[in-house]
């Protein structure tokens, strides 16, 4: 190598600097390239992403190769830099050309490539796959067997060979993701991909109608009662059942009615033939089992049962499906009827309001394993029935009861949140 010019060599010394950058920016391209984006790709067809694709299912191999084409660029170019140090300085040039040497590759060879690959990930990753697919089929044997020393030593150490574990991402972690693209998805539809993920930790209980406030036809009433309740009934479909609704027959579809019953020729025996045998739900089933099971049951409704068999509530598809979209308003401010905003900041809600409703009006984050609704939360702090006018702080916010009827508390006033330094005294 003494006979060779300086100039060459030199101009070789900055070729191995650059290969170095390349193998040091490929490496950090390629392991942290998007992988779920990086299938998409590839089953759209783009050839560098298959290619890249293909290289990352055996990582170890891709790794040894990189590194094996690293060290061997920077061993000879710390090897050149020296001859042309000795040939320039003597023996003093070689600690000299030691430390400039480091300093280049540093900032040539490590930082720079590295921070422009995490910039241009894809564009450097699929670049690379071109350069290294015919690169570890020339050096393959070499790669097998740097990866086969590598694993016997791992032995001796006692690190078995685990399986790769599937890259999958539990809820919490995909609803991280989701948040973390602002700007690639609408917000409305990555609130209601939230939601969607949000239905395997909410149950039937927490959505549904309660008991208390479930209407329906009572075939023990006159037959113009009956019709009248039909006519006026908001609802497509309504609760039968005699006396109360412990005693439910079924559920009748009000639209397959309405016609029949205009021109008078509807019974109440017409009626009886058209009911449809009661669909029940277990309490605690998740809205996403309970979604599945409608759909399996092709039902729309159902009545939430306890373990004793006694009704809870009733739910309907349409209450799952607003949980994922949202309520159905033509006012997209319009919040839940039972929580109406005041001028003055405050709320005014109904006793039966649904922990999940209090959460969304409220920006409150209650868990619901307590009480159920605001009723459940009232009576929970007192232990008791309050008086009508009895005020407490609950999560911030002091409430006081405005009405309480028939051993249950009918609205309550929710005032804004007051800062913890301010005390609120709290009387029954």
């Amino acid at each position: 190598m003494n006979t060779v010019p300086i100039g060459v060599l030199v101009l070789l010394l900055v070729v191995l600097i650059l290969l170095s950058g390349f193998f040091s920016g490929s490496e950090t391209a390629l392991m942290s390239i998007n992988r779920y984006r990086l299938k998409h790709q590839a089953k759209q067809g783009h050839r560098g992403a298959i290619r890249t694709e293909r290289l990352l299912e055996r990582p170890e191999r891709l790794i040894s190769l990189i590194l094996l084409g690293n060290n061997f660029v920077n061993i000879l170019a710390s090897a050149i830099a020296t001859v042309i140090a000795l040939r320039l300085m003597g023996e003093a040039g070689i600690a000299v050309a030691t430390g400039v040497l480091t300093l280049v590759i540093l900032v040539f060879a490590e930082v720079t490539p590295k921070t422009l690959a995490t910039r241009r990930t894809e564009k450097v990753a699929y670049f690379a796959s071109a350069v290294y697919q015919p690169l570890m089929t020339a050096v393959y044997p070499l790669v097998l067997a740097t990866n086969w020393m590598s694993e016997r030593i791992l032995n001796l150490l006692k690190v078995g060979n685990q399986p790769s574990e599937v890259e999958a991402l539990s809820s919490e972690e995909l609803r991280t993701v989701l948040n973390e693209t602002t700007g690639m998805i609408p917000p409305r539809h990555r609130e209601m991909l939230v939601n969607i993920l949000d239905l395997s930790t909410v149950s039937v209980n927490d959505i549904m109608v309660p008991r208390n406030e479930i209407t329906g036809l009572d075939l023990d009433d006159t037959w113009s009662e009956v019709k009248k309740n039909i006519s006026e009934s908001r609802h497509s479909r309504m609760l039968v059942f005699k006396e109360n609704i412990d005693q439910v027959q079924g559920f009748i579809y009000l639209r397959k009615m309405l016609d029949t019953l205009s021109t008078g020729e509807y019974t109440q025996e017409t009626l009886e033939r058209n009911i449809r045998e009661p669909y029940f739900i277990p309490e605690g089933t998740t809205l996403t089992v309970q979604l599945l099971n409608f759909q399996r049951e092709k039902r729309r409704i159902g009545l939430v049962v306890d373990e004793y068999g006694d009704i809870q509530g009733l739910i309907t598809i349409e209450d799952i499906v607003e949980e994922i979209v949202g309520e159905f308003d033509t006012d997209p401010h319009h919040g839940p009827e039972e929580i109406q905003e005041q001028a003055d900041g405050s709320f005014i809600a109904d006793g039966s309001a649904q922990i999940r409703a209090l959460n969304k009006a409220l920006n409150w984050d209650l868990s619901a394993d307590g009480p159920k609704t605001l009723n459940g939360i009232v009576l929970e702090h007192f232990e008791n029935f309050p008086p009508q006018g009895a005020v407490f702080s609950f999560n911030g916010h002091p409430m006081t009861v405005l009405e309480v009827e028939e051993n249950f508390v009918q609205r309550v006033r929710i005032d804004p949140r007051i800062e913890e330094h301010d005390d609120v005294d709290e009387t029954a």
